[in-house]
């Protein structure tokens, strides 16, 4: 199984987030599909890894393709794409196996970190997040998540991370021992709320941290 099928009604969007993938190690070949049978065939075919799914699609709707694409022999991964106010559609999709969800209008580097996250099969999600470390989509008119304060060292791990080096390797770049680098991981952990190091990263750049 390789690559990714970007499923959601927008044609622009599609294209835009097909564009994005190209280049992206494990979502090559990037394919579109505009509705839940365009999806399903493309799947069939070429057994993508992943699926990135509108919340939004039309015809026959997010779920049943979800219900149809279990019924595979190589089932993809699926992540949502989806906005504030998706929060009972991406329940249910998570209930049906989805993974977690992401913006429609992710960058490329945002995409890779997520891709990548994903892709190494990391266990279920709990309760109330997603699967990429990300909350919930906010519902309209609540308040925006306070603002995340690092300080420099723990900036300059978290890019590091996002260039995927090492601990030891960060620690020679910042002319720091391990230990130290390790100890900034887990303040920067705490701060952000993550689990590990692509949760950390897939919520810096989903926050502006890191581009």
């Amino acid at each position: 199984m390789a690559g990714v099928v970007v499923c959601h009604g927008s044609a622009a969007v599609r294209e835009r987030i097909v564009a994005a993938a190209h280049g992206v190690p494990g979502l090559v070949p990037a394919r579109g599909a505009g509705s839940a049978e365009e999806l399903v065939t493309l799947a069939r075919r070429t057994a993508p890894a992943l699926v990135l799914l509108d919340t939004h699609l039309p015809g026959t709707g997010p779920l049943e393709a979800m219900r149809r694409l279990r019924e595979l022999d190589t089932a993809p991964i699926v992540i949502m794409l989806a906005v504030p106010g998706d929060e009972i559609t991406l329940d249910r999709a998570v209930a049906l196996g989805a993974r977690g969800y992401l913006a429609p209008d992710l960058e490329r580097s945002e995409l890779a970190a997520v891709a990548a996250h994903s892709l190494a099969a990391a266990p279920a999600p709990p309760h109330g997040a997603s699967a990429n470390g990300l909350p919930r989509p906010r519902p309209a008119g609540q308040p925006a998540a306070p603002p995340i304060e690092l300080t420099k060292r723990e900036m300059e791990v978290l890019i590091g991370m996002s260039h995927g080096r090492s601990n030891a390797q960060i620690g020679a770049d910042l002319f720091l021992s391990e230990d130290t680098v390790k100890t900034h991981a887990r303040r920067l952990f705490r701060k952000l709320d993550a689990a590990d190091r692509a949760q950390a990263v897939a919520i810096g750049l989903r926050r502006g941290l890191i581009r």
